[in-house]
């Protein structure tokens, strides 16, 4: 069985990290690429988090996966995506604070949310380093960074 506490710690700590990255994200960051290497932009990085955020939410309701789907149109605005991580967190701790206790298959959709979670961590981590951006400190502590 997962500690519905720590899982739900261990959302709000990836989301305090969106959360502190995205104020040095301005509009030419957000529709940044890697250089030479296959990569879609910093921006539609945070669309897929805030869909998967969003959509994950919603399976946990309900159970099971019901479809991805995101609400955040432009992924250029550093405004709108911040009002849009802040709304998808929202969203998965209200959804996690509906079930008590969880099924397995919430159970299952919660740790398949931390999972895409730490994924994107790590592909954040490489448009950092790869576009030479500052590093914030949460994310340096995390993930011992430099």
């Amino acid at each position: 069985m997962v500690s519905m506490t720590a899982a739900d710690e261990s959302l709000d700590r990836s989301f305090g990290l969106y959360r502190d990255l995205v104020p040095q994200l301005d509009r030419a960051v957000l529709a940044s690429r890697l250089g030479d290497v296959p990569s879609n932009s910093v921006g539609a990085q945070l669309w897929c988090v805030v869909g998967a955020q969003e959509s994950y939410a919603r399976a946990i309701v309900a159970g099971t996966w019901a479809g991805f789907s995101c609400w955040l149109d432009a992924t250029g605005d550093p405004v709108e995506v911040s009002q849009a991580l802040d709304r998808s967190a929202a969203s998965v701790s209200e959804a996690i604070g509906s079930i008590d206790p969880p099924s397995r298959a919430q159970e299952r959709l919660i740790l398949d949310l931390l999972e895409h979670e730490a994924q994107h961590h790590g592909q954040l981590i490489r448009y950092l380093y790869g576009l030479k951006l500052p590093i914030p400190a949460s994310w340096k502590a995390r993930y011992a960074l430099e």
